[in-house]
């Protein structure tokens, strides 16, 4: 049994049902500049920073408009739905809160700090992170340890004493690279890989069974 001091959630997939909402709006814009995404396009891009998908988007893809413009066009679109409405997955605001009272919280998220700064302010949940970060803020996205290591540091502490909430198969590679201890909550729609999904240390059904009580007991 591990003494977890910390717990780091990612954001897409966890605290917001938005994977398939990321795949409507990346589809629709790459088909409105005569494109298609190619068959592994949608599991590659979970987990990559916006420079990394945005990147794929306009090379290997073939939008004919740079990584940047197809980021700011894309984040665009995505900031709009947002504001439409915010799709949170039942019960995760108050799993959050209710590990505040017992844990340090940080996030470490694929979206753009522009979309994790909204959205956590518009669920009432700013104030209960000590730590937010952006894969855009670290050299590397997911798969690679990079923002899970950059947020235990920036909390003091080590891995060995931070659990991380994921559910995509590129977030528990990177957790697990890290050396944090995993919890997956694996997506519906996109279920992660087995080999990803193997590295956990829990797997529940819904975000509303990571409680203090399951994480004291890992």
């Amino acid at each position: 049994m591990k003494h977890i001091e910390a717990i780091v959630f990612d954001l897409d997939g966890v605290i917001i049902d938005t994977e398939e909402v990321w795949e409507e709006v990346r589809r629709g814009y790459v088909a409105e500049h005569g494109r298609e995404f190619l068959p592994d396009s949608q599991d590659r891009m979970m987990g990559m920073s916006t420079g990394e998908w945005s990147a794929h988007l306009a090379d290997e893809v073939g939008v004919p408009r740079t990584a940047e413009q197809v980021a700011a066009d894309v984040l665009g679109r995505m900031a709009e739905r947002y504001r439409q409405a915010l799709p949170l997955i039942d019960g995760s605001v108050a799993t959050v809160r209710a590990l505040a009272e017992r844990y340090r919280l940080a996030l470490a998220s694929s979206s753009a700090r522009i979309l994790i700064d909204q959205v956590l302010a518009t669920a009432g949940l700013t104030d209960v992170f000590e730590v937010t970060l952006s894969t855009e803020e670290v050299p590397r996205g997911k798969p690679a340890p990079d923002v899970y290591l950059s947020a235990v540091a920036k909390l003091g502490l080590t891995p060995a004493v931070c659990a991380a909430v994921e559910d995509s198969s590129n977030g528990l590679r990177s957790a697990a690279a890290a050396g944090l201890t995993v919890i997956a909550v694996p997506h519906g729609v996109y279920p992660p890989a087995p080999d990803a999904l193997a590295g956990a240390a829990l797997v529940v059904d819904a975000i509303t069974q990571v409680t203090p009580e399951a994480i004291a007991s890992l």
